[in-house]
């Protein structure tokens, strides 16, 4: 009697944590010398109170010159951002992704360098990658693969589908032959990060209703986010709220959808006359390149915004004569000097790095200014802190004072909440076997493995860092 391979998953960063996500899918070579391969899904950065923590400058915890491909699920640098140091530390294997999410990390992984090395120089040490580990790694980037076509890794076919969470963002299918006769079909999908949809730009998540294995992850396992409706009932009234004061509304905004998001919404509302017509700083050089990405790949939005583009090609879908785009410092320093009220988009979008610290540093001891936050804020991020209520913190070294309003609206995260997340395995639960519940804290993972358990009955685990789990039974 035949036996499958033994099909196993090791969990590394991003079991027990939001960021860092780092997980092997291996098969050992067995006696004769078989089937033997080792296949990372992603390889992010740790995020805390730095945008790289400390951590990140240990070794891997496995060989990577023995990996042999990279599986990227999107180009947020929670994500990707230690793929150069993959590299740089003997990788040589192929990396895969979808067209956008290739374009996206080259920009992301050089971009990042200005953060990584500021903070290494604060520190006194050397950053964890250069430029030229970036070149290499988009050297063994294979050309992106769209959305469901099939391509060989070994005993897997593997495909992608979209999971709604950014332009590119894909869950990965891995099929493989296994069971008694060695002719059962099993599928093991890792869904990297799972969109809020339905989104204003993006087209929904897709259904995954066969999977026996899933990797799914729980950034909002324990809490749901307020209707869509109601988050732009919520934006327009902060923005005529900050402008009526003669206020800054200032929004660390992520560079990847989070701005995208943003800027359409306040774009519509300007057309519509339902606020102020006020200048608007997109004040991110990151932002501002991934937004020509979303024009070059607009047939990855939904039916509406891909409409409103081809309707209207040189606008993009994001320009309107209220934005003024700033790609230099000096254009940077120089939105201190614009009057007042201003909207001001800047990133990282957790107040751990970037342009923003420089407007919060002005604008957050001012009453009349408000600190919008619509993005996940990890724990001990300035971000988080200043959400929770910290009044008194330290930006660059200076001690400010939070005198200005502080809102959330979760509407316009990108993460599906608590509901939408159960409902995405209820669509598998005839078939699923295992469920593995991974990129969240730890009460938010607990919450949904429990909820799992509970309401629909399957069995769930929330993996700790190192743990293995054979996919065979």
């Amino acid at each position: 009697m035949n036996k499958g391979p033994e099909v196993k998953v090791t969990f590394y960063d991003g079991a027990g944590q939001v960021t860092g996500a780092n997980f092997l899918l291996h098969i050992d070579t067995d006696a004769g010398g078989k089937h033997g391969i080792k296949i990372l899904f992603d390889c992010g950065l740790v995020q805390g109170s730095k945008v790289g923590e400390e951590q990140n400058r240990d070794p891997f915890p496995y060989k990577p010159s023995e990996v042999d491909y990279l599986i990227v699920s999107h180009a947020h640098i929670d994500h990707i951002g230690r793929i150069p140091k993959l590299v740089r530390d003997g990788f040589r294997g192929k990396i895969f992704s979808t067209p956008p999410t290739r374009e996206v990390a080259d920009i992301m992984m050089t971009d990042s360098l200005g953060i990584l090395g500021k903070e290494a120089k604060q520190d006194n040490k050397l950053v964890i990658y250069d430029e030229e580990d970036c070149k290499k790694a988009m050297e063994l980037w294979e050309e992106g693969v769209p959305y469901y076509k099939e391509f060989k890794l070994g005993i897997f076919t593997v495909s992608f589908k979209d999971s709604g969470h950014i332009i590119g963002s894909a869950m990965t299918e891995f099929v493989w032959l296994d069971g008694p006769t060695g002719r059962d079909k099993r599928k093991l999908v890792y869904t990297g990060d799972l969109g809020n949809s339905p989104s204003i730009i993006l087209r929904d998540t897709d259904i995954i209703n066969d999977a026996d294995y899933l990797i799914m992850e729980s950034c909002y396992g324990d809490r749901n986010h307020e209707p869509r409706a109601k988050s732009r009932g919520m934006l327009e009234d902060v923005i005529e709220n900050t402008v009526r004061k003669n206020g800054v509304l200032m929004i660390p905004a992520f560079s990847i959808e989070k701005t995208q998001e943003i800027l359409f919404e306040i774009k519509r509302m300007m057309e519509e006359s339902r606020i102020p017509l006020v200048k608007v700083f997109l004040d991110s050089p990151l932002a501002i390149k991934v937004t020509a990405i979303y024009k070059k790949y607009h047939e990855y939005m939904n039916v509406e915004a891909t409409r409103k583009f081809e309707l209207n090609p040189e606008d993009g879908l994001f320009a309107f004569p209220q934005l003024h785009p700033t790609l230099t410092t000096d254009e940077s320093i120089a939105i201190k000097s614009s009057t007042n009220p201003k909207i001001i988009i800047a990133g990282s979008g957790m107040s751990n790095g970037g342009r923003i610290l420089h407007h919060e540093k002005n604008y957050l001891p001012d009453p009349n200014s408000t600190l919008l936050l619509t993005g996940y804020q990890s724990a001990g991020t300035l971000g988080r802190r200043v959400g929770e209520g910290e009044k008194m913190i330290k930006i660059m070294g200076e001690t400010v004072m939070v005198n200005a309003n502080v809102v959330t609206i979760t509407g316009y995260s990108g993460h599906k909440g608590s509901d939408d997340l159960l409902d995405f395995v209820l669509h598998t639960a005839d078939q699923i076997k295992k469920i593995f519940v991974v990129l969240g804290e730890p009460k938010s993972s607990l919450h949904l493995v429990q909820r799992i358990r509970d309401t629909l009955a399957l069995s769930a685990i929330a993996p700790v860092p190192g743990e293995t789990v054979i996919l065979n039974d």
